[in-house]
């Protein structure tokens, strides 16, 4: 007699969330024909020109990359492995997202502010946090072109323009990412698109999962934690760059754990001043300080 096994359920995988992270990144975007959403290869060169790019000397192993992309992809779709050969697919059919900020305009550098260190007098004064002192780690700095005293506006994931190449092998542009309207009468905008719900639901399912783990679960505030963790990735979930990973889910995964680190480390300063506050009184603090006394002392 043999025994069936349930087989395990796959909630989330890092193929989903990337057509997910895919999909709500096109929300920002314009391109001149929808089908050119779907690009073949990534050229990750930010500081250079869209120029330097095409005369690259690395730019004959992109295309042949570009097309063995698209060859397997179509072989998928039909249902056959290996079944389109890539020296088929013509150059002027290959789509190239290339990451660039040419097209993020700048403005005024803002002076960041001084966190000023608080003291035992600033304890009890309940000031409303800043959000910008909240998110000041999240901000990649790497990717901010500075000129003088001017630096590119800040936008929700790194910037790109898509490319395709004409029959007399010179590249022209097809769309912009932070893009609304035409290429020609469009302006930057980079508030008028939306994560699907899809990705959203992601985000909480992920939390909720990783809140259940057994070195979490027994905390009380371990909503705020969840809270905490969902805002993140509202976040910094569109941030994840293809062009350096296809693992996304390690991603969130690192950006949940900060977060839940985070709140713990609220919490247990906040239950130091409170455990401090009843010696002083001359009151018994709480269990947890009750029994770190004592571990201390038997050692």
């Amino acid at each position: 007699m043999s025994i069936t096994t349930k087989k395990p359920v796959n909630y989330l995988n890092n193929k989903d969330i990337l057509k997910e992270i895919h999909e709500s990144k096109n929300t920002y975007c314009y391109f001149q024909n929808k089908e050119y959403h779907r690009y073949d290869y990534i050229i990750d060169m930010p500081q250079s020109s869209t120029e330097e790019i095409i005369n690259h000397e690395t730019i004959k192993d992109i295309i042949q990359s570009a097309r063995e992309t698209r060859a397997t992809r179509l072989s998928i779709e039909a249902g056959v492995k290996d079944s389109v050969d890539p020296m088929s697919i013509p150059v002027t059919d290959l789509v190239f997202r290339v990451m660039t900020w040419d097209h993020i305009p700048v403005s005024q550098k803002q002076p960041r502010k001084t966190v000023k260190k608080k003291t035992a007098k600033d304890i009890f004064e309940f000031d409303e946090t800043d959000p910008d002192e909240i998110f000041a780690d999240l901000e990649d700095i790497t990717t901010q072109a500075e000129v003088d005293d001017m630096v590119h506006v800040k936008v929700n994931f790194p910037p790109f323009k898509h490319y395709k190449i004409n029959k007399q092998n010179e590249f022209y542009c097809i769309g912009h990412s932070h893009w609304k309207g035409d290429l020609e009468t469009g302006f930057f905008s980079k508030d008028h698109g939306q994560i699907t719900d899809k990705l959203a639901r992601m985000y909480i399912m992920m939390c909720e999962k990783y809140a259940m783990k057994y070195n979490w679960r027994g905390y009380t505030y371990r909503d705020e934690m969840q809270n905490s963790a969902i805002l993140q990735l509202t976040y910094v979930g569109l941030r994840f760059n293809e062009a350096k990973s296809a693992n996304p889910f390690a991603y969130y995964t690192a950006a949940i754990t900060n977060s839940f680190c985070r709140v713990l480390n609220t919490e247990k300063r906040n239950q130091n001043i409170r455990d401090d506050i009843l010696e002083i009184a001359g009151l018994s603090p709480s269990w947890s300080r009750q029994n770190t006394s004592t571990t201390a002392y038997e050692e």
